[in-house]
């Protein structure tokens, strides 16, 4: 029979350390998001791969929206400004959410038809856009 010679509680002790590391992480990352979408000014869009990018997550648009509906000031966030990359609710059409975000957006003058917003028009990039390419008013 082989004994270790590993003190009972290492394991543990390291296990604790690996779950703290993670939860430190997860906490870090969920701010950066909320900072970023907490950013994003009234009257004004983003899509969730912007947000990603913002926070310094590019590539993980998924992520965004599990932050943001496991966020505890969720409320408070301007959530409703996060939307797809192509300018659509990402809430199923119909329910209550998706009206509840249409009415948000609405409220602050953002133009809403059929469930899309124009990201030329109100997506947080759209001047920049316009002073690089010249886009016309």
């Amino acid at each position: 029979m082989v004994r270790s010679t590993v003190p009972a509680d290492m394991h543990e002790t390291t296990m604790s350390d690996d779950s703290d590391d993670v939860d430190d992480d997860r906490a870090l990352r969920a701010r950066r998001i909320i900072e970023a979408v907490a950013a994003i000014p009234r009257g004004r869009v983003a899509s969730y791969g912007a947000i990603a990018a913002r926070a310094g997550y590019p590539g993980r648009a998924r992520l965004i929206g599990r932050v943001l509906g496991d966020a505890p000031n969720r409320l408070d966030l301007p959530w409703h400004r996060v939307l797809r990359a192509d300018g659509r609710i990402g809430i199923p059409a119909g329910t209550a959410g998706f009206r509840e975000q249409c009415r948000r957006l609405r409220a602050e003058g953002v133009v809403v038809k059929d469930g899309k917003v124009p990201m030329s028009a109100f997506g947080l990039d759209h001047d920049l856009d316009r002073a690089i390419w010249g886009f016309a008013d």
